[in-house]
């Protein structure tokens, strides 16, 4: 497929999707009638970074990537918590970034802003007919789980839970009563701040990674694609800015390379290492972290091993 004739068709829309992500982006706005309390904003602060952890590192740097190994439960337990961000099922998710590996940069990616531009490769390859379903067979290491191909189906499931929490909670601290869930204020209020604009928000710092970050910032490996690396985007996404060290090399659960990177995600994972709820988390090999490209990575390889064996 050229690029002019993949243009066209990635221009198409889905018209009850996009009805459905505008309404999205509308109800934070609710918040003008019933008032915001500071229970709300604290539930919204803490939603947004728990649930870019969780979408971080385990829809990405886990189900993508496999970067490191936990337990059946646990996978269950950290997927469910990763698909209250409305980010569609957890097989969809890992198996289309896989698609976006294998493909960065080319007409074949799912959301290239080098072919595409900024709208669609931010948001709009999700509102198009083309990334609907999911490949099952891309991603046939974790569909083999039937909890999980459960959970990807009806990946409504989670949100929705979670938005009966926080009302619940919502009517019990700002109306003094889990018979004020539907109060204005009450949980109402919780809802359209604490959920609503924290997921709006979370999708706008997770779609910067597949936008901004294969156009601004800088580059240090030749990866063959855009991508590229802030500090700025890695403090918004725990560690995702790091976006041209990890298309260097995906296989590290780490992504910012040196100790100078801050990289939130890989923290918590490391944390999690130490009590067994993950484990075998993959560091970056010393020949890729000082490397320029493969040629030169594999030169290095070579060299770091001889100078072992001479010692």
């Amino acid at each position: 497929m050229d690029n002019v004739a993949s243009l066209q068709k990635r221009n198409k829309v889905r018209f009850n999707k996009t009805v459905e992500m505008i309404l999205i982006h509308m109800v934070p706005l609710l918040a003008f009638f019933t008032g915001a309390t500071w229970f709300d904003w604290s539930v919204a602060i803490f939603l947004y970074f728990s649930r870019m952890f969780f979408v971080t590192g385990f829809y990405h740097r886990y189900f993508s990537h496999r970067t490191f190994k936990t337990s059946r439960w646990f996978q269950f337990v950290m997927a469910f918590l990763a698909m209250t961000s409305m980010q569609k099922g957890v097989l969809w998710w890992g198996a289309h970034h896989r698609v976006h590996h294998r493909t960065s940069d080319t007409p074949e990616d799912p959301h290239s802003m080098k072919l595409y531009g900024f709208w669609y490769s931010h948001i709009g390859w999700i509102l198009g007919p083309d990334y609907k379903e999911t490949d099952y067979d891309g991603i046939s290491d974790f569909s083999k789980y039937p909890e999980l191909v459960w959970l990807n189906k009806y990946y409504v499931v989670p949100p929705l839970f979670l938005m009966a929490v926080l009302m619940v909670l919502g009517g019990i601290v700002n109306g003094g009563s889990i018979l004020a869930t539907f109060a204005v204020p009450g949980g109402l209020s919780t809802l359209f701040i604490g959920f609503f604009l924290s997921t709006v928000v979370l999708y706008h710092g997770t779609f910067s990674i597949n936008s901004i970050m294969h156009k601004l910032g800088k580059k240090r490996y030749e990866s063959g694609d855009e991508s590229k690396n802030s500090v700025i985007l890695a403090l918004v996404t725990l560690g995702e800015g790091w976006h041209n060290n990890h298309h260097y090399y995906e296989s590290s659960t780490r992504q910012g390379f040196f100790w100078w990177e801050i990289d939130i995600t890989y923290y918590l994972l490391k944390m999690m290492s130490w009590v067994g709820l993950v484990w075998d988390i993959q560091e970056v090999p010393k020949h890729i972290k000082y490397s320029k490209n493969k040629q030169d990575a594999h030169r290095l390889k070579k060299e770091y091993e001889e100078l072992r064996k001479s010692a």
